[in-house]
């Protein structure tokens, strides 16, 4: 039973944090981000506030600083343990400290610990992050301000504690969120899309290339902050070259140039339009609790799992004849349809659709990484390359070892994966995508998973890339240091993006040149690109700190097999100021003023759930969210019961970012298995169906060949009559020939909105009408026209 209750504790304590400005700054393809967190301790003790609060999996955190009255503090960049030591010793003798530290468990999340704010005062936070921002399939660029942090399951034997984040409903969050955008490019900025309310865009110059946008006041902590931003002419490659820090030593990384290489294949033609006819498509299904959530905050209220079936249909519809398939599903346990791949044919869909219909969310936890071992041990099937399509609402706390796994069989595979709803673990889905050599896709707001979906389908139908190599062509007296991984996966439409360390001496006119070739269908493919060596003058050191988080990443992964790559992390962090797993960023107020007295009152802020729903381990939380910490099996009861926690402080911290211990409330241990209990009363009741889509009925009915049969259920799905249809059909006419002819015009005449969805399918029925060299097809296009009142000509239907 889920008690919401006001945002008081019992003890009636108010909240340290009052408001988060944010501002964002976009230029072409790479944002920075300000985050400015205001603190006013409005009690009569010394606080300690803890906040635990997701950021985007790929950020590069490079800056931490503190504003009290008028001293600023700069936060530096620590040996993780060292850094905890220095914040609890000026704790412990008086003084303020400020410490924020990245989770051992995820890369995106972090815990922020104000220490020792006095009474009546004010403390300002001020926190930086840079990272690149996603290519879309429709070429948007997508940047996300992550306002949820959902639960992240602890799975049975899990290492390590875990984090536990105290919720409220979005509509009790006691703090203010404002956010503004600055937009430029060299191309001019057509429009910015955001699943929030915007204030209207603001060009800053006649020529468009510099915009601003705000966010609308009144924003809800419902969802995480999206922009969609969408240039004139799309992507272009580009080489940007930054010059090194001066106080830095030449030959280091912060030292020497660097340059930032964003290319973007364009594949022939000929290539793009050939679909595979084979591969072993494997689909991996999360059912556990929290997938019974609503898929966005829309009234028709679908679940997550309602929609994921009826992706899955779309899926199953659009597979090519001679491909092998199975669906596996997890939560705290795993299921499979089939013992092994199997191939498909009418029957195996028409087996695997009767159990996707029954599928529901009701696993329990979310252990993924049993169901990737099983999947990863069965053998690979020749000739058939295997795809892998994930789909989660993405909470794990053993982020790292999933991908781990997903890496080391990256050879055998490709993996593409779906984040689906708000607060969607950036870490795991970016991941599973980047160490599999697939596309990650999120499916946030009104956003309709099954266009996302049959985008990643048609990528993964393409042709795989191979033999990707990289060559850099540079004047004499300069060295080239690649700092990214291997480019192993190439797409049509999205950027490749690479760094590398620029060592030496060149005049200011000389000119490199980076040159990616590449395999594709069995052709021999390069793309080149020419670009000056003189450093551009307005990055600051954006380009340095993106190319140190993405040497740290992989250090970082070299580290789990190689523990004394340990010592590397922590210099080039160091070094860059820029977080690690093994780094922490902390300032120390060493003011001449009095020693603060008094034992410390811990304050947690309450954070915005988007479901309803605790689960073991981590909570929901926002943009800056509260914590308690606790091991996996406790949860905070009630959500709101207990929002705001007094926890005894506890030095030192131990392995990760967790308290040892909280106190078991009486009546609320409870889990992701028990969770669909409760979000019925925090939203409503969501309806087990959602309305049927006549896309899905018509789709539903399409055999595995592609072709449609002439019975009732077609003619109701088109609207009409079984006599309606039968009367029209031309007498020469074979009964499936009409019957397929009918569904296409339908789906061009009525459904041409939803074509990303129906596209695979509708060429799987034409390539059938083809083989069936049916000599009455215009006929045939001209009575269906007749019956369903379209004008749909027969070139558009590919005939």
């Amino acid at each position: 039973m889920v008690n919401c209750c006001g945002l008081l504790t019992d003890k009636k304590e108010p909240v340290p944090l009052q408001g988060i400005q944010v501002e964002l700054e976009v230029k072409d393809h790479v944002a920075t981000v300000v985050s400015t967190l205001n603190y006013e301790n409005k009690e009569d003790k010394p606080l300690e506030a803890v906040f635990v609060f997701p950021l985007p999996g790929d950020a590069a955190v490079c800056h931490f600083s503190a504003q009290i009255g008028q001293k600023q503090v700069v936060a530096e960049v620590k040996e993780k343990q060292q850094a905890r030591e220095e914040y609890d010793d000026a704790l412990s003798s008086g003084q303020q400290a400020f410490l924020l530290e990245e989770s051992e468990q995820s890369p995106d999340v972090f815990s922020l610990s104000v220490g020792s704010l006095p009474p009546g005062e004010s403390a300002s936070i001020r926190l930086e992050y840079v990272t690149e921002l996603a290519v879309q399939a429709d070429e948007g660029l997508r940047f996300s301000l992550p306002a949820v942090l959902n639960p992240r399951y602890q799975p049975q034997g899990g290492e390590g504690a875990s984090v536990q984040v105290t919720s409220v409903p979005a509509s009790l969050v006691p703090y203010s969120l404002s956010f503004s955008a600055q937009v430029s490019s060299p191309r001019p900025v057509s429009k910015v899309e955001s699943s929030s309310s915007l204030e209207p865009l603001q060009y800053l110059n006649p020529e468009q290339t510099q915009a601003t946008v705000k966010l609308a006041a009144g924003h809800k902590f419902d969802r995480d902050v999206e922009l969609l931003i969408y240039y004139k002419d799309a992507h272009q490659p580009t080489a940007v070259v930054e010059a090194g820090q001066a106080s830095a030593k030449p030959g280091t990384l912060m030292g020497d140039p660097v340059v930032m290489v964003s290319l973007y294949p364009e594949f022939p033609q000929a290539v793009m339009s050939s679909v595979a006819s084979c591969g072993e498509f494997v689909f991996l299904l999360d059912r556990s609790g929290s997938m019974d959530c609503a898929t966005n905050n829309s009234k028709q209220q679908e679940t997550r799992i309602g929609s994921a079936r009826d992706t899955l249909l779309l899926l199953l519809k659009s597979l090519p004849m001679g491909c092998y398939f199975n669906i596996y599903s997890f939560g705290s346990r795993y299921e499979h349809i089939f013992p092994k791949s199997v191939e498909y044919s009418q029957e195996t869909m028409e087996e695997a659709l009767k159990k996707v219909k029954e599928m529901g969310a009701d696993l329990g936890g979310t252990e993924i990484l049993e169901a990737l071992k099983h999947i990863y041990r069965q053998p690979c099937i020749p000739s058939q390359p295997r795809q892998l399509f994930v789909f989660t609402d993405g909470e794990v706390s053993n982020t790292k070892q999933v991908l781990d796994l997903v890496k080391k069989n990256s050879s055998s595979h490709r993996c593409f994966s779906f984040g689906i709803g708000e607060g969607a673990s950036s870490a795991l889905i970016n991941g599973l995508a980047k160490e599999g050599g697939g596309h990650a896709q999120f499916i946030t707001g009104t956003d309709r998973m099954q266009p996302k979906v049959m985008q990643s389908l048609r990528f993964a139908l393409q042709p795989a890339v191979e033999d990707v190599s990289i060559t850099w062509d540079v004047p004499k007296g300069v060295s080239v240091t690649v700092l990214s991984p291997p480019i192993t996966a190439i797409f049509q439409g999205q950027r490749s993006l690479m760094y590398a360390q620029l060592s030496g001496q060149s005049s200011e006119a000389a000119e490199g040149c980076v040159t990616v070739k590449y395999s594709l269908a069995g052709h021999p493919s390069k793309d080149q690109l020419h670009f000056g060596l003189k450093p551009a003058g307005d990055t600051g050191l954006t380009v340095h700190r993106l190319a140190a988080r993405t040497l740290i990443r992989s250090l970082e992964t070299e580290e789990r097999e190689n523990k004394r790559v340990k010592e590397k992390v922590v210099e080039l962090s160091v070094q860059s100021g820029v977080s690690s797993t093994f780094t922490a960023f902390v300032a120390v107020n060493k003011g001449d003023g009095e020693a603060i007295k008094g034992p410390l009152a811990r304050r947690n802020i309450p954070t915005p759930m988007f479901c309803g729903v605790m689960t073991n381990s981590y909570m929901s939380t926002p943009q800056m969210a509260c914590c308690a910490m606790a091991p996996a099996r406790y949860m905070d009861c009630g959500g709101m019961a207990s929002a705001l926690m007094d926890l005894q402080r506890m030095a030192p911290r131990g392995a990760s970012m967790v308290a040892s211990s909280l106190e078991e409330c009486d009546d609320c241990s409870y889990s992701d298995e028990d969770s669909s209990d409760c979000w019925a009363e925090v939203q409503g009741a969501i309806p087990d169906q959602a309305p049927t889509d006549p896309l899905l009925q018509l789709v539903s009915l399409q055999k595995a060949s592609g072709c449609w049969v002439l019975d009732p259920a077609l003619a109701a799905a088109l609207g009409k009559t079984s006599e309606e249809v039968e009367n029209s059909k031309p007498a020469s006419v074979n009964q499936e020939v009409w019957a397929t002819s009918l569904a296409l015009i339908w789906l061009h005449g009525f459904k041409m909105d939803a074509q990303e969805e129906w596209e695979l399918l509708a060429m799987k029925a034409v390539s059938w009408l083809r083989a069936q060299n049916a000599p009455c097809v215009t006929e045939c296009v001209k009575a269906g026209n007749a019956l369903l009142g379209c004008s749909v000509q027969k070139d558009a239907l590919g005939l």
